[in-house]
């Protein structure tokens, strides 16, 4: 019995065991079988896999365009320098980045403004880095509500964050901080500068050495902006960004759309800005080849790079530089004088009547503590202000337009009394004058009349002034037509109109420059339009483009010549503008001229209008100067508008000439380059 029991046990022991080796050499063919398959079938696919690349294009920088002023002398050029670059792969991990930082602080000394631009939350990421992603700040508790979910990465990071302490930052390398700051905001596989400014032969010469141990790093050439001319026109000339600070935002989207990079440096303000296009060149594409971990396997050029072209302005730099000589001597001259408390700036812009371009523009603040001169040029088409007696050539060919004036009609200069309100008179009783007469000795009552009359009033001794507001707009339309109360063209965005006066009771202000402001680029596009026979021209200070020469400082051959651009003819006949121009003769040659004392004896025949207006400064009642003309008269070269706001304060009996001695020293510099352009007193 016991035997048999045994028999049985062992039959259902090898029955289970074949079972068993079975069921394993079932599993064994079906794993052969499997590998197989992936061996044999599936194979190449894999292979394919393992050895994936990912192909991205990616471009290289170029050189600038270079500017050049109207004679051709260079004003902007490329300071070449040494720089450290890093390309990074797609997905750098924090602990690679550190180990190729600590490697360039071996011999890598960043500047003092890049270590400057090292935060303490800098500082804190890469103590985390260091310190093993600051698992040792969490406690047990929180990393227990880590697992339940109940805290988050985010909510582990600030409790680090905020438990590094100032004694750890001050321990951390700064020069480190900035190597790997430079290296963590690079953009995978583009071009970023570690270091571009005093890289020292010794860096250079150790980065290249040790290229094979720093991957992505590179040592190339780079470019800075210099100017020749040092602070000369410098404000308009624009700036560039810098790497860190890239794209514009307020026009990434424009600028990526045309393929720039977030970190290219772009024009980020005035001409640099407006002719970036132009400037910024073709940037050299390059294929790069990347495996399935994000390192680069290969690169190949795609298309070579090519420099930026180069622009040729319109200002005569070397104009330019006396302009601004000119207005910062003679500010300082005329704040000498009593009652000039609330003196400071002046304005000057230099066009060429026939064509638009601007042969030289400045605007300068004087600061009164340090004793120093701002540039404010910018502020001739930002800044507007009551002009004056300026515009009153503008006054008189209204009224011909509109036919209340005839050629030599007489008009009585009185002392003019409305009901109710004080009087108003010109600087002198006058008389009987015609227009002539009236813009040689600048007559107020003479264009108060007018505008009342255009406005379908008359006056009235101790009249009521009664006129049709609305046609205050008649007024304006044919100022606009001067360029009086519109953009200019000027081409920059913050560019201003002025500001229409709303009084109604003084609208007949408008005559005088005393209601609607003005800016100084206004005045000179409506002296342009006057010295040129009625053609209103865009003002222009880029006229040709051409190719790099990299041969030399000598711009390349023309690709395109930017033409002058009249913007509208005024409706005034020819006969109209004739007129006015002999009574702007007058201004500065006539026996009662109020500007023949500074132009009668000069030797370019100048002509123009001279103008004070009332203004307000910090609540005190101030008066501005201005004064437009141009030369010579018969065929005008240039023509000039001079602002000087604020230059006196009200009730100074001897005021000070800045705006006409500016003009008369302009003028001289531009007729005569050699002539210091001494002022002569009135």
């Amino acid at each position: 019995m016991k035997q048999k029991k045994q028999k049985e046990n062992i039959v259902i022991i090898r029955s289970r065991l074949n079972a068993l080796f079975t069921m394993v050499f079932v599993l064994f063919s079906i794993l052969i079988l499997r590998l197989g398959v992936i061996q044999i079938i599936k194979g190449e696919v894999f292979a394919a896999q393992a050895k994936r690349t990912d192909v991205t294009p990616v471009s290289y920088s170029v050189p600038r365009g270079k500017i050049y002023d109207t004679n051709h002398k260079l004003v902007v050029y490329n300071i070449p320098e040494k720089a450290i670059i890093y390309t990074p792969p797609k997905n750098p991990q924090p602990g690679e980045l550190l180990e190729l930082a600590n490697k360039l602080n071996t011999f890598l000394d960043m500047t003092d403004k890049e270590i400057n631009k090292v935060t303490d939350r800098d500082l804190k990421d890469i103590w985390l880095v260091v310190h093993n992603n600051g698992t040792d700040l969490i406690t047990k508790k929180e990393e227990k509500l880590y697992q339940q979910k109940k805290l988050n990465d985010e909510d582990l990071y600030r409790l680090k964050l905020k438990r590094i302490t100032e004694s750890d930052l001050k321990a951390m390398d700064k020069n480190l901080a900035s190597i790997y700051r430079k290296l963590s905001s690079a953009i995978a596989l583009t071009p970023s500068v570690i270091k571009n400014e005093n890289v020292t032969e010794e860096e250079f010469a150790k980065v290249n050495e040790n290229l094979e141990d720093l991957p992505g790093v590179d040592g190339t050439t780079d470019w800075k902006r210099g100017k020749t001319y040092g602070e000369t026109f410098w404000n308009m000339l624009g700036e560039v960004t810098s790497e860190d600070e890239g794209l514009t935002a307020e026009k990434v989207d424009y600028y990526t759309a045309r393929g720039y990079s977030l970190n290219d440096r772009v024009g980020k303000s005035y001409i640099e800005e407006l002719y970036d296009g132009v400037l910024h060149g073709q940037k050299e594409k390059v294929k790069t080849v990347t495996d399935q971990n994000g390192n680069v396997v290969s690169t190949d050029i795609v298309s070579e790079g090519k420099s930026g072209n180069d622009i040729v302005l319109t200002i005569d730099m070397d104009f330019q530089a006396q302009v601004e000589n000119i207005m910062q001597e003679e500010l300082v001259s005329a704040i000498q004088k009593p009652h000039t408390d609330t003196l400071d700036t002046a304005f000057v812009v230099a066009m060429e009547p026939k064509t638009g371009h601007i042969l030289a523009m400045s605007g300068k603040v004087y600061n009164r503590q340090s004793r120093k001169f701002t540039d404010f040029t910018p502020g001739a088409f930002t800044y507007a202000f009551e002009q004056g007696s300026v515009v009153k050539g503008a006054t008189v060919l209204t009224g011909y337009q509109t036919g209340v004036r005839d050629f030599g009609e007489i008009v009585l200069d009185e002392v003019m009394q409305f009901k109710g309100s004080g009087t108003f008179s010109s600087y002198e009783v006058m008389n009987r004058i015609n227009e002539l007469e009236a813009l040689e000795r600048s007559s107020n009552v003479y264009m108060w009349k007018t505008a009342i009359e255009i406005m379908g009033g008359k006056y009235t001794p101790n009249g009521t002034l009664n006129i049709d507001p609305k046609k205050i707009e008649t007024i304006r339309y044919y100022f606009n037509q001067f360029g009086l109360g519109i953009p200019t063209g000027i081409d920059f965005n913050n560019e201003t109109a002025g500001i229409k006066g709303t009084n109604t009771s003084t609208y007949f202000q408008i005559a005088i420059g005393q209601l609607d402001t003005y800016t100084p680029m206004q005045i000179a596009q409506y002296i342009t339009t006057i010295a040129n026979g009625g053609y209103r021209m865009k003002p222009q200070l880029v006229k040709e483009i051409r190719e790099p020469n990299m041969n030399g400082n000598e711009p390349g051959n023309v690709i395109d010549e930017i033409e002058p651009v009249v913007l509208n003819q005024v409706d005034m006949s020819e006969e109209m503008i004739k007129r006015v121009q002999q009574g702007f003769w007058q201004v500065t040659h006539g026996a009662k001229g109020t500007a023949r004392g500074y132009f009668k004896d000069e030797p370019y025949n100048a002509a123009g209008k001279t103008g004070t207006s009332e203004s307000y400064k910090n609540g005190v009642k101030t008066w501005n100067l201005s004064f437009a003309g141009y030369a010579p008269f018969n065929d005008p070269e240039i023509a000039i508008a001079v602002i000087v706001p604020n230059a006196y304060r009200d009730g100074y009996a001897q005021p000070h000439s800045a705006a006409n001695i500016i003009s008369q020293r302009v003028f001289r510099a531009y007729f005569d380059p050699n002539e210091k352009g001494q002022q002569t007193t009135k």
